[in-house]
């Protein structure tokens, strides 16, 4: 006992006038592993709960568990730090450094945890949000990291967004706060079409799908005559979905053009094509000199 007494005492270096030894160090990550298994309990926790809880609680309990993890996980460093015999108020060189350090290159990463931070307060983005970045960047938040946010898109690619980006760029969150969305679906009939048939058979292909929603006050199906082509009418049917069906937005659109398309083929309407036609100026017979025009 006496002789491991000796191990644990054993100085190995001296910090500032502080010794540390073999049991200081041992202890220190000791408590440090500690705070890393507990921030992933709680973690583990927050996931289940989500799972248990309805849609509405997700975000409310993500940000809960987020917060707590980051004080398990600052506490736990604090308290390793400490337990190493380190005054904690001489840590101010240590953030000197730190400063020195953010100015060359960290400032990046610092920004980013600070903006997942205000994300998670802000709420104006949460988990489980449908988000439009570009054209070609949308999907579901799975999750709001300290570096970046993960958006998982509908083609279960996982997209990490740092969070300035989120933060200070310009997007789009179709659900926040929504039950549903109203969505354009655009398409033309031949000139001569008796346009109270044309909105009978949309009306009716919108209504065969379970994602169009039932009319409430506003939030009702209509179709609008939206212009005067070269050989065609221009309409469009406003619909709104529900707000799952919103999440996929490709898949949504082809299904209305699928029913629409059957519904006017049912009904008779003929959506028409553009049409050329070639003329052929010039004469002569065969073999012979071309002739005037």
């Amino acid at each position: 006992m006496d002789k491991l007494n000796g191990i644990l005492l054993h100085r190995i270096v001296t910090i500032g006038g502080t010794d540390l030894t073999l049991g200081t160090i041992l202890r220190s990550i000791f408590i440090l592993l500690i705070a890393i298994v507990a921030a992933w309990a709680v973690r583990r926790i927050a996931k289940r709960m989500q799972l248990n809880f309805g849609e509405e609680r997700v975000p409310t309990v993500y940000i809960g568990s987020q917060v707590l993890r980051y004080i398990v996980f600052f506490s736990g460093f604090a308290i390793a730090i400490s337990s190493l015999g380190v005054d904690l108020s001489a840590l101010s060189l240590f953030a000197g450094a730190l400063g020195v350090g953010i100015g060359l290159g960290l400032q990046d990463i610092v920004r980013n945890f600070v903006c997942g931070i205000i994300l998670l307060f802000d709420r104006s983005i949460e988990v489980g949000d449908f988000i439009e970045l570009d054209e070609e960047t949308r999907g579901v938040v799975v999750a709001i990291g300290p570096r970046a946010t993960t958006v998982l898109t509908n083609d279960d690619v996982d997209i990490m967004v740092p969070n300035a980006d989120l933060l200070n760029g310009r997007l789009k969150n179709w659900t926040r706060n929504r039950t549903n969305r109203r969505m354009h679906i655009s398409f033309q009939v031949a000139y001569g079409t008796d346009k109270e048939l044309v909105k009978q058979a949309v009306f009716e292909a919108a209504k065969s799908l379970a994602a169009t929603m039932p009319d409430e006050g506003r939030q009702r199906t209509q179709l609008w005559l939206t212009g005067f082509g070269d050989f065609a009418m221009q309409f469009e049917l406003i619909v709104w979905p529900s707000l799952e069906a919103v999440k996929r937005p490709g898949a949504l659109s082809a299904s209305y053009r699928w029913a629409i398309d059957d519904a006017l083929r049912k009904y008779g309407i003929e959506i028409p094509v553009p049409q050329r036609e070639l003329r052929w100026r010039g004469g002569g017979e065969a073999g012979g000199a071309p002739g005037r025009p």
